[in-house]
């Protein structure tokens, strides 16, 4: 892990804990009946100076009038609190003017699995992130309890089938998740005039990098439990849950004696420091950089070769595997 990796993690440590001590308003009101979590780049710990927060707020009340239902006044307080501190703790404001700043139910993110209200309610959004890339910033305990809950809700089947459990539900959710980004991609961005082509780009480096470890990590994680153990359990699950993907793909080298899967993964890391420092600047320096035709070739090649590099350790772990082919194909 080189010092890119280490600089970004020790950063995103400290501003996050200042803010967490600035939330005593949100803390209070939270107790005992939601959590605030962080994803991104500090969720991820890659968070830089040019970084966003972006937060989900999650009640474990289901209806109104249930104790640990967070009512439409207390929502707005949280937020408030959460806007002024980031505001005095000098963060970059949250994007889309506050739009993603969303309130969301436990149950609600348990029950919309699998159902077509998922996307349209944007639960599946945020029980992806929450599994994927999410990082505890008010009421921990009540954090790792949805996780849990929502854990569960992906290995109904594991009493029937726990000596050869494959995580198909979840894993069907991830690669969903991520063909979604890909989509969103490509109807946002692809009629945009020149003029802001610049941005199309750096929106596509950064989903080909970030995005994607964040996804295939844990896909990676999972293969890799599965082809050692014939099985994935709850617990492995919940281990996953807690690494981020930097530290996934740590997890998955440490735990293998293959040769060939440590080397990928070595590079793989190596690339994404990498694209981390390339993005440690602000906004309009990184659109310049990539509206000069040599400096766009160099990171798109990076790019491709980052992919080919997650393509590689899926193989490595998995193939002739059957998960690894339901995950292929």
């Amino acid at each position: 892990m080189g010092t890119e990796i280490e600089e970004r993690q020790h950063y995103s440590d400290n501003r996050f804990e200042d803010l967490r001590k600035r939330l005593n308003l949100a803390k209070t009101i939270c107790a005992n009946k939601a959590c605030i979590y962080a994803t991104g780049s500090f969720g991820r710990r890659e968070a830089c100076t040019y970084s966003d927060i972006d937060v989900f707020i999650v009640s474990l009340g289901g209806t109104e009038g249930d104790p640990r239902w967070l009512s439409r006044l207390e929502e707005i307080q949280v937020k408030a609190d959460l806007i002024q501190a980031t505001r005095d703790a000098g963060f970059v404001p949250f994007s889309g003017d506050g739009r993603f700043l969303q309130h969301h139910t436990a149950s609600k993110l348990i029950t919309a699995t699998g159902t077509d209200v998922d996307d349209v309610t944007n639960t599946f959004t945020a029980r992806l992130l929450l599994l994927l890339e999410s990082r505890p910033l008010i009421s921990a305990e009540i954090h790792k309890q949805v996780i849990d809950d929502v854990i569960a809700e992906y290995w109904t089947e594991f009493p029937e089938h726990a000596d050869r459990f494959m995580p198909a539900y979840l894993s069907n959710d991830i690669l969903r998740y991520w063909r979604t980004l890909c989509l969103n991609y490509e109807a946002r961005t692809s009629h945009r005039p020149a003029a802001q082509q610049g941005k199309r780009r750096l929106t596509n480096y950064k989903l080909k990098h970030s995005r994607m470890l964040t996804c295939y990590s844990a896909l990676l994680f999972l293969l890799n439990t599965y082809v050692k153990n014939h099985t994935v359990t709850i617990p492995d699950a919940q281990v996953m849950v807690s690494l981020a993907p930097i530290e996934r793909m740590q997890s998955v080298a440490r735990n293998t004696d293959n040769a060939e899967l440590i080397g990928v993964i070595r590079d793989l890391l190596e690339c994404y420091e990498r694209f981390l420092a390339v993005t440690n600047g602000p906004e309009e320096d990184l659109i310049e950089r990539l509206s000069n035709e040599e400096e766009r070739k160099k990171l798109r090649k990076e790019r491709s070769h980052f992919g080919d590099l997650v393509y590689s350790a899926l193989r490595s772990i998995g193939e002739g595997d059957r998960f690894f082919r339901r995950l292929v194909v």
